[in-house]
């Protein structure tokens, strides 16, 4: 793992029993605009969105699971996988595809359109290689693949996405792994020139979108 990346978490239920913790390293390295609306997500330290909802992944459900497949996650606005919102707000742009759906454990974006990510994400629990190009991978399950069999096994149907018990985030939030003043020098040293880029095309999307309100 990549120093510089973080490191979060979610404690998991399934119906009404605990099943374990789930524990993800973002790609802040390469991906630095989705791993810190992830990592931000997990924490709720940006307290109400613009639904008047808390930007919280806390108490949230994955409301599709594919068992040998994808699992969706991350509205935090209607819980039923209609609704999204990042801690920017309106969706942020595609990064990049430079990681690829290459194995079990990937965090990807939910593709909602052409730079329009939000909260909404995906687990990938094989390679899924028709998503390259597609997705934003943005991160990588590094603990808990375990857990999310157990969750197929007591939760899912072969007949159906819909999980047969509801899958729930109780807990999440952020292991720091060194002094944050270490991690803010190593993430404002490496990535400053990303996120300064990254930022103005979300000012320009939001300008965008005035534009057509407007017309």
């Amino acid at each position: 793992m990549d120093p510089v990346n973080p490191i979060v978490f979610f404690e998991m239920s399934a119906g009404q029993m605990r099943v374990g913790r789930i524990v993800m390293e973002l790609y802040a390295d390469t991906t630095p605009l989705a791993a810190e609306n992830f990592r931000a997500l997990c924490t709720g330290e940006n307290g109400i969105g613009i639904y008047d909802k808390p930007l919280h992944y806390k108490g949230s459900f994955f409301h599709r699971i594919a068992p040998n497949g994808l699992w969706c996650c991350g509205d935090i606005i209607n819980w039923d996988g209609t609704g999204s919102e990042s801690i920017y707000g309106q969706g942020f742009p595609d990064e990049n595809f430079i990681r690829k759906h290459d194995r079990p454990g990937v965090l990807t974006m939910s593709h909602r359109g052409k730079d329009n990510n939000g909260s909404t994400f995906q687990i990938a629990t094989k390679e899924l290689p028709m998503l390259d190009g597609k997705q934003v991978v943005f991160g990588q399950v590094v603990e808990g693949l375990d857990v999310i069999k157990k969750i197929e096994e007591v939760a899912t149907s072969p007949d159906s996405d819909i999980p047969t018990r509801s899958v729930r985030i109780l807990d999440c939030g952020e292991i720091v792994r060194r002094s944050q003043g270490t991690m803010n020098a190593l993430f404002a040293k490496r990535l400053r020139d990303e996120l300064v880029a990254a930022c103005r095309k979300i000012a320009q999307l939001q300008i965008a979108l005035k534009t057509c309100d407007q017309a």
